[in-house]
């Protein structure tokens, strides 16, 4: 049987989610519905200032700006579908769905890890050069490094997916996750996917080793350069600079290290249990991190409240 009449033996894929645990399901449900909409706003509303704000235009909150659609992005790429699974038992997902749903979660991950290492050079620049800050990041700079952050994350996502449709899937079609996982996938093709593996192995390094390492790196000089201001109310002030980057970082990549890094159960009585903690933990990653990206911009950072209580005053005049 040749490649195309293996895949087309199937109509698509089916997504288990919560499938074996029906008692989550409504709970699941009503929770993800709500952290959504929070992400929604939450972001919708940080959008909304960076770009009405004249005081915001710079290039930490255009970054930001770039952040939170980012988030929305992402969440809407699964979210729907995770959704959908809560309601439907055994959700069917055809191929193009599937794969489209990966390409852009791919797309959008990569995408991220990239901009962070980009706003962790913003903040390095601002505080241990700011004489400098203006000419270096400019919006000659700045505006290319975002794009081009979006440029990697993409072209990432074209090589993992386009892989990952040249294999041929001719058995088992379940799905054990909420969304198209790409290694939930690979487990799927009857077909060596050594090659796969090698090309994520180097895109990780890419995407997540590089910008963690930049970012640390960054954050060393940073740290170093905050001990030598003299003053206790200037060094306050410098580190209030970058607290909310370097809180959504530890966020960010703490999710990403816990959920693919903690060990695996031996037991196999335990399987059951283990694989419930995977999806809901992958469930936090997805969901709840960038629930609370605006949030901690919100909360450690003056400039968002006082624009966003702008915003909400200018509303409330209309109103009148």
């Amino acid at each position: 049987m040749d490649r195309s009449n293996q895949t087309s033996s199937l109509v698509g894929f089916i997504l288990l989610g919560l499938s074996a645990h029906p008692k989550l399901e409504k709970t699941f449900f009503v929770l993800i519905l709500l952290t959504y909409l929070v992400i929604l706003l939450g972001n919708g509303v940080l959008i909304l200032v960076t770009i009405l704000d004249a005081h915001l235009h710079t290039p930490m909150y255009f970054f930001l700006g770039n952040l939170s659609f980012l988030d929305i992005c992402y969440t809407t790429s699964s979210v729907p579908l995770i959704l959908d699974s809560f309601l439907t038992p055994k959700k069917t997902i055809s191929f193009s769905a599937c794969f489209g749903q990966m390409f852009l979660s791919f797309a959008m991950g990569a995408t991220e890890c990239v901009l962070l290492g980009m706003m962790a050079f913003d903040r390095y620049v601002a505080i241990c050069n700011p004489l400098r800050y203006p000419v270096v990041m400019s919006k000659a700079t700045y505006v290319p490094l975002a794009g081009s952050s979006w440029a990697a994350g993409i072209a990432n996502s074209v090589v993992q997916t386009s892989q990952a449709m040249r294999l041929p899937f001719c058995g088992d079609n379940v799905i054990n996750h909420f969304t198209c996982e790409i290694l939930a996938v690979l487990k799927l093709a009857c077909a060596d996917i050594s090659s796969n593996v090698i090309s994520m192995v180097v895109a990780n390094v890419i995407f997540l080793g590089i910008p963690v390492l930049f970012i640390f790196i960054s954050y060393v000089f940073i740290i170093a350069t905050i001990l030598r201001i003299p003053s206790a109310e200037g060094r306050k002030k410098a580190f209030s600079t970058c607290s909310a980057h370097l809180t959504v970082v530890l966020v960010f990549y703490g999710t990403i290290l816990f959920t693919y890094g903690k060990p695996k159960s031996k037991d196999p009585l335990g399987a059951d249990k283990q694989d419930l903690a995977d999806k809901l933990t992958s469930l936090f990653y997805g969901v709840v991190t960038p629930m609370l990206n605006p949030i901690i911009y919100s909360l450690r950072n003056k400039d968002v409240k006082a624009a966003v209580k702008k915003l909400v005053q200018q509303k409330h005049l209309t109103e009148q």
